[in-house]
C-alpha cells in the first residue's frame, strides 16, 4: 500500500491540479506521495503511517491547516509540515509557523523553492538523527539556561524567523549561532550584521546589494548580505536600530523571499532564515510608531529571552572557568584561575552589563595581573539601575557602565604599554583603526 512505502510525503490540497505538481517534482526527487483532500482524509491517513513529511494547503474545505499543523506536531513532533497558501496575507503563514510548522510556500508553487523546502526537510531528518547541538555555547547549568537551551534545540528545527530580546550583554548572538548549528542549515553561512552600525545611507546597498554603477562610489559590483547568507542564516542584531524606509523592504524581501539589488532590472530569489535581536522592546517601539508593527509580527514569529546575567549568579563559576580558558588561548600555560574569594564576590555582583561586563573585568585580569580585578574603579554598585522603573533610563545606566568599564580596561592596558596604540591593539587581537575609534569615542582626550 502507498502509506507503507518509506519516505513517502502526506500532500493534502483540494485542488487536483496542484496535488499532481507535487506528486510529479517529489517522484523525481525519489519521493511517493499520498493525497487527501480534506481535513478529515488527512487525519485518517495519518492512522495508517507516519510520513516523512506532510505538505498541506492552509485553507481546505472542512476545517484550517493550521489546525492540521498542531495536530501533527503534537503527536508526530518529528514529522516537518509545511503550509501552502495562495494567499497575500502573512496571517495565516505566521500562525502556522507559530504552531509548528517548519515552513511555508505561497501560490502559485515555484517549484526550485519546492524541492530546496523537501530536501531541508529531509536534511532535517539526518539533523535530528545525528544531534546537532549548537547549545555549547551557553555556558551555565541554571533552570534559565538549561530551559533556553531546550528552547533553542526546538525552535532550530525550523526555519521560523525567531526574535532574541535581552539586555545588552547578555549573548544575543551566541544564541542566534546556536539555532543555527543546531538546524537544518548548521553546514550553510551564519551571516551577522549590526544594523545600527551601518550608515543610512548605504543600509539598502549592505543589505540587498548593488550592481557597478547603481550609485555614486559604486565602482564594482557588491553581493550584499543576503546573498552572502543564501541557504544560510541571516542574524539582524539591533534590529531597532533598522531605518524606517529600509524596514518597508526589508518586510518585502522575508515576505515575498526576493531582493533586488540596486541598479538591477531583475529581482532574485534568496533562501534564508531570519532572526533579529534586539535590547529594546519592540513592543514599545511599535506603539511609539518607530518600527512598523508588520515587521515586527514577520520577525517575532518565535521569541526567545536571553536573561540577564543577575538572574543566574549562580552560573559565574562556569562562566569565569570559561571565559579565562578562552582568553587564555585554549591554553593551559597562560591559564590564571582567579581566588574562590574574588569568584565569590563576584557571584554577589549584579552586573548591570551583564556577561560583557563580566569577560572586561577578566581581560583585565589577564592584561594586569598583579592588580585585583574587582578594585575600586572596576568594580561598582549601580543604585541608579535599581531605582529606575524606566526601561529607557534602564538601557542609558546599563550603556554608561558598560562603557565605563571598557574605558577602564583601554586606560589600564595603554598604561601598561606606554600609552603605544600598536602594542596595546596588537594585545587586543583588534586593529588599531578600531582601537582608535574605541579611543576617540571613550577616552577622547587619549584617542589622537
Amino acid at each position: 500500500m502507498t502509506q507503507k512505502m518509506s519516505p513517502w510525503v502526506l500532500v493534502i490540497d483540494d485542488e487536483p491540479n496542484i496535488v499532481e505538481l507535487l506528486r510529479i517534482t517529489l517522484r523525481g526527487m525519489g519521493l511517493e506521495i499520498l493525497a487527501a483532500h480534506s481535513l478529515a482524509e488527512a487525519y485518517a491517513s495519518l492512522t495508517t503511517g507516519v510520513p516523512s513529511l506532510v505538505l498541506s494547503d492552509l485553507r481546505l474545505p472542512d476545517g484550517s491547516g493550521v489546525d492540521l499543523v498542531r495536530h501533527v506536531h503534537t503527536l508526530y513532533p518529528q514529522v516537518p509540515i509545511a503550509v501552502i497558501t495562495a494567499y497575500s496575507s502573512a496571517d495565516g503563514a505566521v500562525e502556522a509557523m507559530q504552531a509548528g510548522a517548519f515552513d511555508y510556500m505561497a501560490k502559485p508553487i515555484e517549484l526550485a523553492r519546492l524541492r530546496r523546502l523537501v530536501t531541508q526537510a529531509t536534511h532535517l531528518t539526518q539533523v535530528n538523527a545525528e544531534g546537532h547541538d549548537g547549545t555549547f555555547r551557553l555556558v551555565g547549568d541554571s533552570l534559565v539556561m538549561q530551559q533556553l537551551r531546550e528552547d533553542i534545540r526546538k525552535v532550530a528545527l525550523s526555519n521560523a524567523p525567531v526574535h532574541i530580546a535581552g539586555e545588552t550583554g547578555t549573548g544575543k548572538e551566541l544564541a542566534a549561532r546556536a539555532i543555527h548549528d543546531s538546524g537544518p542549515r548548521h553546514d550553510k553561512p551564519f551571516v551577522a550584521i549590526n544594523c545600527g552600525a551601518i550608515p543610512e545611507g548605504l543600509v539598502e546597498s549592505e543589505f540587498f546589494g548593488a550592481e557597478k554603477g547603481a550609485y555614486s562610489g559604486a565602482i564594482q559590483h557588491r553581493e550584499g548580505l543576503f546573498l552572502a547568507a543564501n541557504g544560510g542564516t541571516l542574524f539582524l542584531d539591533e534590529i531597532g536600530d533598522l531605518p524606517t524606509m529600509m524596514q518597508v523592504k526589508l518586510l518585502r524581501a522575508i515576505q515575498e523571499r526576493v531582493i533586488r539589488p540596486l541598479g538591477a532590472d531583475r529581482e532574485i530569489s534568496v533562501d534564508v532564515r531570519f532572526i533579529s535581536a534586539t535590547h529594546r522592546d519592540l513592543a514599545e517601539m511599535v506603539k511609539a510608531g518607530t518600527f512598523r508593527q508588520d515587521l515586527s509580527y514577520r520577525l517575532n514569529v518565535v521569541q526567545l529571552n536571553m536573561p540577564p546575567l543577575r538572574e543566574r549568579l549562580e552560573d559565574i563559576p562556569q562562566l569565569v572557568a570559561a571565559i579565562l580558558q578562552r582568553i587564555s588561548g585554549n591554553g593551559t600555560h597562560n591559564l590564571r584561575l582567579l581566588p574562590e574569594a574574588t569568584i565569590e564576590r563576584l557571584a554577589a555582583y549584579h552586573f548591570p552589563g551583564n556577561v560583557r561586563e563580566l569577560e572586561n573585568l577578566l581581560e583585565r585580569s589577564i592584561a594586569l595581573p598583579e592588580k585585583d580585578i574587582l578594585e575600586a574603579g572596576s568594580y561598582r554598585s549601580w543604585p541608579a539601575l535599581e531605582n529606575s522603573s524606566n526601561l529607557r533610563e534602564k538601557q542609558t545606566v546599563i550603556a554608561k557602565a558598560l562603557g565605563d568599564v571598557e574605558a577602564d580596561l583601554l586606560r589600564s592596558i595603554l598604561d601598561e604599554v606606554s600609552g603605544n596604540h600598536a602594542e596595546a591593539a596588537h594585545f587586543l587581537g583588534i586593529s588599531r583603526q578600531s582601537l582608535e575609534l574605541r579611543l576617540r569615542h571613550l577616552l577622547p582626550t587619549q584617542g589622537l
